[in-house]
């Protein structure tokens, strides 16, 4: 049970209702931060009154520092001070809900300093995978995943007697606010159709990546190193209801999932309580009422990203970093109107099969590979 946490992403729709979990459970805020948002940042300090407040972006550090000049509490910024936080001594548990690649470094320092690891930022693992799990395993740290799929898959194996009780991983998908459409019908989606997403509350990127179905590629490297599984043992099923949050079969066909409302503080409040279970403020899940629970195969000719990331699981090394790079970038440029919808998938296969399949050795090579990525994005468009 977390008794004091450092959340990295405090802003953000994991940081914020993380807070509320805190809040309820009276767990110590010890450290927070994030971005850009100097004003959201001020408020959680003066409300949660933790030690240290990290901006990464350091022109806002003035801004933040004059905010909190009235008050004890240290201002960083920089990936400095996002690692500052990571390790920051006076928390236990570290959420990292920050998105993108700037998420790995925090967590391999949050691993080095052995602490409990509550993971929200899937990009870590699924760029920099090998060098996570060597440092978790080498320091002993704890990690449990937030990403309610995981979360799911996590808590449907516990009770398990060995891994040979495990045959495969099952993710459910809700299919995005697109699900059904062709691949013709895609051709001319706009950036607001995409952020439309029918079930979860997410962030922008997040959202778009729900949209292209590259999240559930980007969870199946994450699920393949989590729980040491390959990608021809996981799965995935659209249900579009987002109320079975995932299964795992078992080696006599028995199928465990884990069910609930689609809201995110279940998942992060048992990162933070594992292995015990609390009340949590979410909507008990009435069956009845739901009345019905649908499923269908994922279409992998209309959405390829999740196609492409299985290709580069397979591929291994450096090809997982390239891959997601070239996706960050990609949204990026569909969120700022540059490239139409269906030229996403089409960068990141570029991206990814340009990319020597060389196993990382450090952080630095991972970032190498991720900035040539989006260098090769920005090329072609």
């Amino acid at each position: 049970m977390t008794r004091s946490i450092s959340i990295l992403g405090s802003t953000g729709s994991i940081g914020t209702q993380a807070l509320e979990v805190c809040e309820k459970l009276d767990i110590n805020i010890a450290a927070i931060a994030a971005n850009t948002n100097v004003r959201m940042l001020e408020e959680q300090a003066r409300k949660f009154k933790p030690s240290l407040v990290a901006v990464y972006d350091e022109t806002k550090a003035p801004e933040l520092k004059a905010a909190l000049k009235d008050t004890d509490i240290k201002v960083a910024s920089g990936m400095s001070g996002l690692c500052m936080a990571a390790e920051y001594d006076k928390c236990d548990t570290v959420l990292n809900s920050v998105v993108g690649m700037v998420g790995l470094l925090p967590t391999l320092t949050a691993a080095r300093a052995k602490k409990n690891i509550a993971l929200a930022n899937k990009e870590t693992l699924v760029s920099g995978g090998s060098l996570v799990m060597r440092e978790i395993k080498r320091s002993g740290a704890k990690l449990y995943p937030v990403d309610s799929e995981h979360s799911a898959i996590f808590q449907c194996l516990q009770g398990l007697p060995d891994d040979r009780a495990l045959d495969r991983l099952i993710l459910t998908a809700s299919g995005g606010p697109f699900f059904g459409k062709t691949k013709k019908e895609l051709e001319n989606v706009t950036i607001e159709q995409a952020l439309n997403h029918p079930n979860w509350s997410m962030g922008k990127k997040i959202t778009i990546d729900s949209a292209t179905m590259m999240n559930k590629g980007l969870e199946i490297i994450e699920a393949s190193w989590l729980f040491g599984v390959e990608q021809s043992r996981i799965d995935v099923v659209v249900h579009r209801e987002s109320v079975i949050h995932s299964m795992i079969e078992l080696s006599d066909h028995a199928v465990i999932a884990q069910l609930g409302v689609p809201d995110m503080k279940i998942p992060i409040q048992y990162a933070l309580t594992y292995p015990e279970r609390r009340d949590c403020p979410v909507e008990r899940l009435s069956l009845a009422q739901i009345g019905r629970l649908t499923f269908y195969e994922p279409d992998t000719e209309a959405f390829e990203c999740m196609k492409i990331c299985r290709e580069a699981l397979d591929r291994g090394g450096l090809c997982t970093a390239a891959a997601n790079g070239a996706n960050e970038e990609a949204v990026g440029l569909f969120l700022n109107g540059r490239i139409p919808f269906l030229k996403i998938p089409e960068l990141v296969r570029a991206a990814m099969e340009a990319q020597k399949n060389d196993e990382p050795s450090s952080a630095d090579e991972v970032l190498c590979a991720d900035a040539a990525a989006r260098e090769l994005v920005k090329s072609m468009v």
